[in-house]
């Protein structure tokens, strides 16, 4: 059976939609391709949500992703946006989400921690959804 492929997205690639990725290749890597990328990239994912998903999921997000441009990541099934607040980036898809997550850059451990653990859940909702086929 062919993989559902997601698609996190946002607009600079380097927080919100790469902890997407991470966890999404931890959650759902069994019936799922999961893919980031924004309209905009950044030369390093960002150092605090790096440092914090090492801690907390024992992922080294540094050794196994980078920030990418939309165009170059296949076409999605799913496409999630993070919460771009002006435009989010359009891609095609079958589903489109948009999760409303603020953006943690700059903020506390602890504002970090809850969009990791908010982005975590609705991973294991978005399990659900792609086994109800969607």
């Amino acid at each position: 059976m062919e993989k559902t492929k997601v698609a996190f997205i946002c607009v600079h690639n380097s927080c919100r939609s790469q902890m997407a990725e991470a966890l999404g290749k931890k959650y759902l890597s069994d019936i799922c391709e999961c893919y980031s990328a924004g309209t905009e990239t950044k030369p390093k994912i960002n150092q605090d949500a790096v440092r914090l998903m090492k801690q907390v999921y024992d992922i080294d997000m540094e050794e196994t992703q980078y920030s990418k441009l939309i165009d170059s990541i296949p076409e999605a099934d799913i496409v999630v946006s993070m919460g771009c607040n002006v435009v989010c980036p359009y891609m095609p898809c079958k589903l489109e989400m948009d999760w409303g997550l603020e953006d943690p850059t700059g903020q506390r451990d602890e504002v970090f921690m809850e969009t990791m653990k908010e982005i975590e859940q609705k991973i294991l909702d978005l399990r659900e959804t792609v086994l109800k086929g969607f």
